[in-house]
């Protein structure tokens, strides 16, 4: 069964209905292409859970993405996050460094803290 997996895992990924243009925003970029990872990590000494964030561009051409902005509901940590990293525009919009593009390939990491995790999701980007 897991061989099976394996297999149509491989299949997916060769599928030529994969990156179809029906969703790209620019020739060469797509608000998939941008990847929210999130993994729990070592509480605060205070015992407060904290989360760490990577955020990548994951476009396999030229494209660097940029006003990247992501939902992210009332968005707030008790460690402090650098604002021009991952910063709360509004309720359900966070801007991911400070606007500027993410060149292909690059990951931007932070870490946060509150009694819960955040569900992060991208919902708009800029692609030059």
């Amino acid at each position: 069964n897991l061989k099976n997996r394996t297999a149509l895992s491989r299949k997916l990924l060769l599928s030529p209905d994969i990156g179809d243009e029906t969703n790209r925003i620019g020739q060469d970029c797509s608000k998939e292409d941008i990847v929210v990872v999130q993994d729990s990590t070592v509480p605060l000494p205070s015992g407060v859970p904290a989360f760490s964030v990577q955020i990548v561009n994951t476009c396999t051409s030229d494209c660097s993405i940029a006003e990247i902005h992501v939902s992210c509901g009332w968005f707030s940590s008790v460690r402090l996050v650098n604002p021009r990293v991952f910063r709360r525009l509004n309720y359900d919009d966070c801007l991911v460094n400070d606007g500027q593009p993410l060149a292909p390939g690059q990951t931007l990491s932070f870490q946060y803290a509150n009694t819960f995790s955040y569900p992060l999701s991208v919902s708009s980007v800029s692609c030059f």
